[in-house]
């Protein structure tokens, strides 16, 4: 017997095809880098789409090609999300904030052949355009009218190209999309390729009610940069469900994106969670300057304090936490209560709350020892995750990272982490940032999120220095809040009432920031190298 079903396959331009017809008129506002607001609409939006798809095929795209973008989140960008991949071609958003070095070998590992940028970031294009063979450059103009190089061109003039072109390629859902590396934080970035079926996949069950819960009542305000593993999904599952889409631009300030929350009126939002802290401590500042909606905000990238959740609830806005890779597309898990758990008293809830939460629809997840042995969910053994699905890369672009896979095909996530009887997952910690200390492993997420429950803790680090006796101890690397301090005694005494007191660090040492990678997590290799050569026996900081 064989299914009856119609063999229409999944694909981006069902997505831009179904907002377009019932919802043309729903806003899609940008906030440019001058910090004016730009008002388009998704019926606007769909024809520049086509122009810019009809455009590429001019200037000779062909199917499977490469077009990298430097951009911030605004329009230009989300038109290139979908059109480019309607020209046939593969998005490949590139990170402004990279070194020099990681850009030059991203574009050319990628094999791009022509780039979309914003006329802002041409320094950072002029740094490496000498060491790059790119065919063509289009810059979007925000602040004069044209480009002032021969070799550069108007994106405007792209889409100009393109109007009336109705002819764009058959496009199969296993065809390739986008395309992001990876942060390469343990060697060299390496490039994840989606396709159109995971990508639309993706977007569906991300907008669930028990996910994202997106619907045509919301207005989405992705502050993840949608260069950073296509902005968790958001501006595919916004457009899917005809949700209203305010993008910020380059402006990531607290005060920037409250003033923008609360004209706008948006009611979901993601990023990480540095970019919360910073806004969370700027409505306990000025707490009746905005009037902000009741707003549901996606926190991923790394872990998410307590009391982070707790303060940001006091302005209306519930914290849900993802979890997720660019190899996940990203997200593979939410902590999104069971009702059982919505029912329980505020200290308890809030560890749910603050773990990564149920693994998503259609994701399959397991743990698994040192050994390739599948642990059970008992909420004590420790291993490695484990995931796959059908938005789960199964390789790297160019076969390398081989060993991230499991000879029966799932992803070795690199992250460590308990599960309990009820699925609920515990992040210990990634695999490089775990603390063995007299051969015992301590979490250094755990001690994060309990020094930054701590109310003079702005922001804590935690990494592994070498010890004599013990192999490794627990260094806290601490920034206060601006008003408040605390000592090492009472820094210790606070964490001996949640953990063991061999799990206690030993240091504490103050900085004014903490050094972060190109997509706003603790970057804390550097700290590794900072105190590198710190003694063991060091009593200094606080």
């Amino acid at each position: 017997m064989r299914s009856t079903m119609m063999p229409d396959g999944l694909t981006l331009d069902l997505l831009l095809e179904r907002t377009e017809r019932l919802f043309p008129d729903t806003p899609i506002v940008s906030r440019a880098p001058d910090r004016t607001l730009r008002r388009s609409t998704y019926a606007a939006m769909a024809r520049r789409v086509r122009d810019l798809a009809g455009g590429l095929q001019v200037a000779g795209l062909q199917p499977g090609d490469r077009v990298a973008s430097l951009m911030w989140n605004h329009q230009p960008h989300l038109e290139a999300y979908f059109g480019v991949p309607l020209a046939g071609g593969v998005l490949h958003t590139l990170n402004p904030r990279l070194s020099d070095e990681d850009l030059c070998y991203i574009i050319q590992d990628g094999g791009d052949r022509f780039l979309i940028l914003d006329d802002v970031l041409l320094p950072v294009y002029a740094r490496i355009r000498d060491r790059l063979s790119l065919e063509r450059v289009w810059v979007v103009c925000w602040q004069d009218a044209s480009v002032d190089d021969a070799t550069l061109s108007d994106y405007e003039a792209l889409l100009a190209s393109g109007t009336g072109r109705s002819t764009l390629p058959v496009i199969d859902e296993s065809d390739p999309c986008l395309m992001c590396y990876t942060s390469g934080t343990t060697g060299r970035p390496k490039g994840v390729v989606y396709s159109h079926r995971s990508t639309v996949l993706h977007a569906l069950a991300s907008a669930l009610p028990d996910e994202l819960g997106l619907s045509c009542r919301d207005t989405v305000t992705p502050v993840v940069p949608m260069f950073h593993a296509n902005a968790w999904g958001l501006p595919f599952s916004a457009t899917l469900v005809g949700a209203s889409q305010v993008l910020p631009g380059p402006h990531l300030d607290a005060e920037s994106l409250l003033d923008l929350f609360a004209g706008e009126q948006v009611t979901v939002t993601a990023g990480v969670p540095t970019i919360w802290l910073g806004l969370l401590e700027a409505l306990r500042a000025e707490p009746k300057r905005w009037s902000l909606p009741r707003m549901r905000t996606v926190v991923g990238g790394s872990a998410v304090p307590g009391s982070l959740i707790q303060g940001l609830a006091t302005f209306g806005m519930s914290v849900i936490q993802g979890w997720g890779m660019t190899e996940t597309s990203p997200l593979a898990a939410l902590a999104q209560l069971k009702p059982a758990h919505e029912d329980l008293p505020p200290d308890q809830r809030i560890r749910y709350q603050t773990s990564q939460g149920l693994a998503c629809p259609l994701v399959r997840l397991r743990i698994a020892d040192d050994a390739g042995n599948t642990l059970p969910w008992d909420g004590e053994r420790m291993g490695e995750v484990q995931v796959r699905g059908p938005w789960i890369t199964g390789s790297y672009h160019g076969g390398e990272g081989q060993d991230k896979f499991t000879a029966d095909g799932w992803l070795r996530t690199g992250d460590v982490a308990v599960v309990d009887p009820e699925g609920y997952v515990f992040l210990t910690d990634r695999t490089k940032d775990l603390i063995k200390s007299g051969g015992e492993w301590i979490s250094s997420v755990a001690l994060e999120n309990a020094l930054m429950d701590h109310p003079a803790v702005h922001e804590a680090a935690v990494i592994a220095i070498p010890h004599p006796r013990w192999g490794e101890r627990p260094l806290a690397v601490i920034v206060f809040k601006s008003d408040r301090s605390a000592s090492s005694d009472e820094l210790r005494t606070f964490l001996a009432e949640r953990f063991a007191k061999w799990m206690v660090p030993d240091q504490y040492m103050i900085e004014p920031a903490i050094p972060r990678t190109s997509t706003g997590k603790f970057n804390k290799l550097a700290l590794r190298q900072q105190f590198s050569q710190l003694p063991s026996e060091f009593t200094g900081g606080v």
